[in-house]
């Protein structure tokens, strides 16, 4: 007797069709499973042979044989319980094979019966969708994030026997449904906002450009001058997420389990801030079975790094591949696999050990050697990844207490998507989504400069000693600032302004 039951297993954030092949042979009773299993997945018979039993079926007492096909992609997690339970029952003919042939499974058994949650929810509704398949059973917990998907059925099940009844044509199951369009009207809005920071007015500008281009961003000030404070009031000005860029980072968050019970997808741009403590393994990804690092968490987002010059400089380093590709490969002996990690860098670090280097009211007691030995720790080439470096000066008695009120997140955030819509239409042909995503070729098609703004680039150049790298930054962030100011053509105000952003390559 054989049956089959379609599942997925999750290779990097997509999912891929596994076919779970069951067979009962007379013999000895015996329980294997093959097609390259992992510890988890081999532990399930003890699992599946519970839940069935206390179920109230009867488990057969001969030679099963259970195998996930393709067999040369590992399999893992505790997702397969389900399907081959199923199968186990489809085998024996409870369930009649054509039913059960129409849907995509995947749950965890627990031994009373119950069906618990599991990860990757939404890829295996994605890969059903693409597949045309009727429809997915998941876990109940899982049903409205799967049924973020359209055209495929989301079956939402508690306990094995109510999915056996269902297949059975015994009870009927209504499909979950999920309204994308309730949920990104109902976001969440961030309670931090700009309205509450006093001063540092070019230090707000300065995260205006960087939102509405895409701009990575370094500040460098004195401790207490507020870097951290404005980082975290950067995501309320960055554009609201398409559904497209929504799906994408849940994925990420679905393969990693990090969605709450009541969210369906995530439909407002992450903010990840690791400690300076953490690993290379942990901030790009990795283990023995590789996971997304903080970089694909951000993804779509603002990925923070506050004390810069306190992480460990090769964990720094592992930074400039996703900063350029926007993609994170990671390969081990077993596999190769690519995580998405296009995201906004902002960093923040002091001048110098004491932080005191640029604060006119401090005394600075570092020596030139500490504070070369401190800057060396970030290297020229990441850098020149990071387009817009500002200074940000301890802020005076007099702005503290200023009673004129700071303009509002939410003006500044629709001047940032006014300026983000141009770059939409300028790049509708491209795979890039904002100007700091542009290539050398659309560098030179859309970031013309008049003879005086060529002869200002010229000196600055020379004089800095700007790579070319440097150089393009500086182009970037130009464009940027003609976007917002909603002129066609960059003129010698915006490459003014885009050389005062390069602070670090003056201070060289």
């Amino acid at each position: 007797m054989l049956a089959k039951v379609l599942s997925s297993a999750i290779i990097g954030i997509e999912a891929v069709m596994v076919e779970v092949e069951v067979d009962i042979a007379s013999g000895l009773p015996a329980y294997t499973t093959v097609g390259l299993p992992e510890a988890a997945v081999k532990e399930s018979r003890e699992r599946v042979k519970a839940a069935i039993s206390n179920s109230g079926y009867t488990f057969p007492d001969d030679r099963i044989t259970v195998n996930l096909a393709p067999a040369d992609i590992k399999k893992e997690g505790t997702g397969f319980d389900l399907p081959m339970a199923l199968g186990i029952l489809t085998a024996t003919r409870l369930i009649p094979h054509e039913t059960v042939a129409r849907y995509l499974v995947m749950g965890e058994l627990s031994l009373d019966g119950r069906v618990k949650p599991v990860r990757g929810s939404l890829p295996m509704a994605l890969e059903a969708a693409r597949r045309k398949q009727a429809g997915i059973i998941v876990p109940r917990e899982n049903s409205n994030e799967a049924a973020v998907v359209d055209g495929v059925q989301v079956i939402p099940v508690s306990t094995f026997s109510q999915v056996v009844e269902f297949l059975r044509g015994m009870i009927a199951i209504e499909p979950v449904r999920t309204d994308v369009a309730a949920m990104f009207a109902t976001r969440v809005v961030s309670g931090d906002d700009f309205a509450e920071v006093m001063g540092q007015e070019l230090v707000k500008r300065a995260l205006e450009v960087a939102a509405a281009g895409g701009h990575n961003l370094l500040m460098v000030g004195p401790p207490g001058s507020g870097k951290t404070m404005l980082a975290r009031r950067l995501s309320g000005i960055l554009p609201p997420m398409a559904l497209a860029e929504a799906i994408e980072t849940t994925k990420v968050y679905s393969v990693v389990g990090m969605l709450q019970k009541s969210q369906a997808l995530v439909t407002r741009r992450p903010f990840r801030s690791p400690h300076h403590t953490i690993s290379d393994a942990g901030l790009i990804g990795g283990g023995h079975i590789p996971r997304p690092g903080e970089v694909s968490l951000a993804h779509n987002g603002v990925l923070f790094l506050d004390e810069l010059a306190e992480y460990k400089k090769h964990v720094l380093e592992v930074l400039r591949q996703p900063l350029e590709d926007k993609t994170v490969t990671i390969s081990r002996a077993a596999s190769t696999l690519t995580y998405p990690s296009s995201f906004m860098l902002v960093a923040a670090m002091n001048p110098c050990p004491c932080g005191f280097l640029s604060d006119p009211k401090h005394a600075c007691r570092c020596t030139a050697t500490q504070i070369h030995r401190y800057r060396s720790k970030i290297s020229g080439p990441l850098l020149d990844r990071i387009d817009i470096h500002i200074e940000v000066p301890a802020v005076p008695y007099q702005d503290l207490m200023g009673k004129v009120k700071a303009e509002p997140s939410a003006a500044i955030q629709k001047r940032v998507a006014v300026a983000r819509r141009i770059q939409a239409r300028r790049f509708h042909r491209a795979r890039i989504f904002c100007n700091a995503q542009m290539g050398s070729r659309h560098i030179r098609t859309h970031c013309l400069v008049d003879p005086d703004s060529r002869r200002l680039l010229e000196t600055a150049v020379d004089k800095l000693g700007l790579s070319a790298r440097a150089y393009n930054r500086i182009l970037k962030i130009a464009r940027t600032l003609a976007d917002l100011a909603g002129q066609a053509d960059i003129g010698t105000d915006q490459i003014a302004e885009a050389i005062q952003y390069r602070t670090l390559d003056r201070a060289q």
